[in-house]
């Protein structure tokens, strides 16, 4: 398989050989950048137990919060599609933004103008130093996949999209598709 170039936009899917790592088991991270200063991603598919309402009292709605890596997890961050609503948003790609201003973001959440659909809350996210995630890259620590959902990927993302990616990925990846999340529990 030929190893796709970490850039903005892409995900990084954690190799099953990743199992030591509580962070970044079975993760699919969205990478938001990626430079020669470092590369910052969100995980999509580890909710938390709580909702955005539990944490940001302004809100009313409960929208789900996600682990988005383990930096900074004492801060909320969020990915959308709205940036024609969300000003100071900065594109990450194919139409989904990261941040922007929040003010803005809670009324609009409050009035019901952005739905679960149109954002995702993170507690956290995923940081590399410069060139760490090359040296992760090169110890087959992560593969990089095309986010083809592109802004849709913000409803798409589950619990179960590491295993969906396992099964797209096929070979050798179907039989950890259907391992258990501890091997000793086997």
């Amino acid at each position: 398989m030929i190893q796709l170039k970490p850039n903005k936009g892409k995900l990084l899917i954690a190799e099953p050989s990743l199992t030591g790592d509580v962070s970044f088991n079975r993760s699919v991270v969205l990478l938001a950048e990626h430079n020669d200063e470092g590369s910052v991603g969100f995980i999509l598919n580890k909710p938390l137990e709580y909702q955005i309402n539990d944490l940001v009292n302004e809100i009313v709605i409960p929208f789900q919060v996600y682990n988005g890596g383990p930096v900074e997890q004492d801060n909320l961050y969020f990915i959308h599609k709205v940036p024609h609503l969300i000003d100071n948003s900065i594109e990450i790609s194919d139409g989904i933004y990261w941040g922007g201003n929040f003010d803005t973001t809670v009324n609009l959440i409050n009035e019901k103008i952005i739905s679960e659909d149109d954002i995702r809350f993170f507690l956290g996210y995923s940081g590399w130093s410069s060139l760490q995630l090359d040296e992760e890259l090169s110890s087959k620590t992560w593969i990089v996949a095309i986010n083809e959902y592109e802004s849709q990927i913000i409803k798409k993302s589950s619990v179960a999209f590491w295993k969906e990616k396992m099964i797209e990925l096929g070979g050798d990846y179907l039989l950890w598709s259907n391992a258990p999340e501890n091997p000793s529990l086997n």
